[in-house]
């Protein structure tokens, strides 16, 4: 059963954005593509940078260190030197609030 847990007002990720969250120890990215979230995690694959800090456009976010990219909607590297899965969360709105569950649904994998 998921354990939902409230990380910031629907408001504060509008279309194109994103924001970085911790919850119970898990580091979670969340991105807005074009009115859906999802949630992947924060930590790249490659090297210790968050994703939320780089370049988000369409489905895909670039870590700031190296340009791997990875797709938001899955987790998934698409680009060297990154490799594997960040991680996929679940993630919801209600009531005007977005809500993350911190047990991934994919795990994080680096091959």
């Amino acid at each position: 059963m998921p354990e939902w847990v409230r990380v910031t007002a629907a408001e504060d990720i509008p279309a194109g954005e994103k924001i970085a969250v911790s919850v119970n120890g898990e580091d979670i990215a969340i991105f807005n593509v074009d009115g859906t979230l999802y949630a992947i995690g924060d930590i790249c694959t490659h090297a210790e940078a968050s994703l939320a800090e780089g370049d988000f456009y369409d489905e895909i976010v670039e870590c700031p260190l190296h340009g791997s990219s990875f797709d938001v909607t899955s987790g998934r590297a698409l680009g060297l030197p990154a490799m594997g899965n960040v991680g996929k969360y679940a993630v919801k709105v209600e009531d005007g609030a977005i809500f993350v569950d911190p047990t991934p649904m994919t795990p994080r994998t680096t091959r």
